[in-house]
């Protein structure tokens, strides 16, 4: 497991007079090197800023890979019980396996956000203050529509992390709404050792297209596999005949819908995920403030050629 202290001088500074305690919150999130997730992180580490002038801190607590991520996940969240967190933040992406250490976090009388992964079912019934993320089966939904809207109507969603609640969200909201238009879609799942790798999402969907020469759809779980799959559509000799869409983006994914070789990316703003989770923790645990809205949605936006010039400049920021 992967534990980075986030820059935040705990313990280093004393507490401005009147200020109840300094919070250390703990976030859960994705592998170091998952670009969605750096994102998130830098969020994270932004409200952090807020945090260190409090006397607090944050820490950031990750995955080395997802091969078995609900048990992972789990036991990131036990040690930052053990560690004395004072809020914590997490997903719910496995809710049968990280449910009871959730639960753990809640019996410790420890405040905690659900954030990007699960939705307000998840913070109602773990007993969180609030779930901040997008709504993941609609993020599908809108994809599904956009691409059977444009004219392709045969769609497979690439599902590298089968199992997880947020992915499988995703797939499923996809064929709702491609069969919304009056299209049909389904679902092609690969090992989750196949997630981020260029090589074997791409030479997945080769092979799927070849198989299925009616599929003028793919629509992709994260943005490193957005790129594998217009790669894969290349090999298969189908570039301009199947369009991509695909949750979450970088620079080189605006570009595609740039120059047309991908037609979408649906936007979760992960920036906003991680800022507004642990900035809601730490204005509760310093002043007691809440929240009212318990459901605060970060997502699902669309992100096509009409809008990918507004978005470049916050991908080149970081936040976007």
């Amino acid at each position: 497991m992967n534990l980075t202290k986030i820059l935040l001088g705990a313990g280093t500074a004393a507490l401005v007079a009147g200020t109840a305690m300094a919070a250390d919150v703990f976030v859960i999130g994705g592998k170091p090197d998952d670009p969605f997730w750096s994102i998130v992180k830098r969020g994270a580490e932004d409200a952090g800023i807020v945090a260190e002038s409090q006397g607090g801190s944050v820490t950031w607590l990750g995955p080395q890979n997802y091969d078995n991520l609900g048990v992972d996940a789990a036991e990131l969240i036990r040690q930052a019980i053990d560690q004395g967190a004072d809020a914590v933040v997490g997903p719910n992406w496995v809710p049968e396996a990280m449910d009871p250490a959730f639960q753990a976090v809640v019996d410790a009388g420890i405040p905690l956000v659900i954030y990007n992964a699960g939705g307000i079912e998840a913070a109602d019934r773990l007993g969180a203050m609030n779930y901040v993320g997008s709504n993941d089966y609609k993020g599908g939904v809108a994809a599904g529509e956009y691409l059977g809207n444009a004219g392709n109507l045969k769609g497979v969603c690439i599902n590298t992390l089968p199992g997880a609640a947020n992915i499988e969200a995703f797939c499923n909201g996809f064929i709702e709404g491609i069969t919304n238009v009056g299209g049909e879609g389904s679902v092609l799942p690969l090992p989750a050792t196949s997630f981020g790798s260029a090589t074997a999402v791409a030479q997945a969907v080769r092979a799927h297209l070849l198989q299925n020469p009616d599929i003028d759809a793919v629509f992709t779980i994260g943005n490193v596999d957005s790129n594998s799959a217009v790669s894969g559509i290349a090999q298969a000799g189908k570039t301009g005949q199947v369009k991509v869409c695909g949750m979450n983006f970088d620079e080189s994914i605006l570009n595609n819908i740039k120059n047309g070789s991908q037609a979408c990316a649906i936007d979760q703003q992960g920036y906003h995920q991680g800022y507004l989770a642990v900035s809601i923790l730490n204005g509760f645990v310093n002043y007691g403030l809440t929240v009212p809205t318990r459901e605060i949605l970060t997502g699902p936006g669309v992100i096509d050629a009409s809008t990918v010039d507004a978005t470049l400049a916050g991908v080149k920021a970081g936040t976007r």
